[in-house]
């Protein structure tokens, strides 16, 4: 049984996160609209009509704000941070979310090009690498057993991790409300797995990310009247890519890799079946197309937009719920030490 006192952590960190980003957005789409910071319509947009394109700051100042409320409150109680880990742990990826936050702003306002938007992906990996967010081992897929893997290879596994799951969620931002929904049904399913395992700094950061795209979703579902851009994009990723790291860390209980890939398989298969597509065909990678997923389901299976979108929703609840059986589900386990 959760402590009420946790529990009332948890829930500040949404309330404050979803009102922050629901009052800020309104602010950011007519900053965005002020300095012509929109999505041009073309042949690989959805919409029919510029839309402003930094929504992600809407996003990323719910979340902050949520959890500088809620570790207000924390911090006058030792039920949350039990440990110098913990908080390491935790002021290390606000730092990193805020680094590709910036470097998605960036690219939302000066149109960045491929090769170096990718190099400030690599730059921000290499950063959280330096300050100890690495991949050193994971559970054997339904077994107990934790395995150990060398430096030599947690660290590219590391960089690898990270740079596929800020573009697989990248790829996903492609219909209106999608990537925000998304990010709020598979950020509930890990919340429920970090809390039943006693990750309860990771809850409070999963918590806050949930209430902000939340609070995003009215202006952003179809028609929406501002997207997330890379600004929202990126740093979503981000956020995942670094729970998932840290869930796997060697503590008393760990979570597999497996299960955040099965939360998350949408967006990363997605990205996989795009790469492959664009090799194959001699294309870049970088280049945009029309072929994702959502796309297939609105051009090829006639859905609108909002039909697209809520099926989507569908199979990424069916993921979540597949993911938190996977972990164990709510069987208990002991407090541990570290983020997750």
């Amino acid at each position: 049984m959760i402590h009420p006192t946790l529990q009332f952590f948890f829930a500040l960190a949404a309330v404050v996160a979803a009102v922050t980003a629901a009052l800020v957005t309104p602010r950011v789409r007519s900053l965005a609209l002020a300095v012509g910071v929109v999505d041009r319509v073309d042949e690989r947009r959805m919409h029919a009509d510029p839309k402003p394109r930094i929504g992600g700051i809407a996003v990323y100042l719910g979340f902050a704000f949520g959890l500088f409320v809620a570790v207000g409150f924390a911090l006058q109680t030792p039920s949350l941070f039990h440990n110098p880990y913990e908080i390491h742990n935790f002021l290390g990826l606000l730092f990193g979310g805020t680094l590709i936050m910036i470097v998605g702003v960036w690219d939302d306002v000066m149109h960045m090009r491929p090769r170096n938007k990718f190099l400030a992906q690599v730059l921000v990996a290499l950063v959280s690498m330096i300050y100890g967010f690495r991949i050193e081992g994971f559970d054997q897929p339904f077994g107990h057993q934790y395995i150990n893997i060398p430096a030599w290879l947690g660290y590219p596994l590391t960089l690898v991790w990270y740079l596929g799951m800020m573009n697989a969620i990248n790829f996903l931002d492609g219909l209106d409300g999608l990537l925000a929904g998304v990010t709020a049904i598979s950020g509930i399913f890990l919340f429920a797995i970090a809390l039943a395992h006693g990750h309860f700094v990771a809850a409070l950061v999963l918590a806050a990310l949930v209430g902000g795209a939340l609070g995003f979703l009215p202006y952003n579902f179809s028609p929406a009247t501002i997207i997330l851009g890379d600004t929202g994009s990126l740093f979503i990723g981000y956020v995942f890519a670094t729970v998932s790291v840290i869930v796997t860390a060697k503590v008393a209980i760990t979570i597999s890799l497996l299960v955040p890939l099965v939360a998350l398989a949408l967006p990363v298969v997605d990205t996989g079946l795009a790469i492959w597509r664009r090799v194959r065909a001699g294309r870049a990678i970088s280049e945009g197309d029309r072929e994702h997923f959502h796309h297939l389901l609105v051009f090829q299976f006639g859905l609108d937009v909002r039909q697209a979108v809520l099926l989507i929703y569908a199979v990424s609840f069916v993921l979540g719920a597949a993911a938190y059986l996977l972990s164990g589900g709510a069987a208990p386990h002991t407090r541990v030490a570290g983020l997750l």
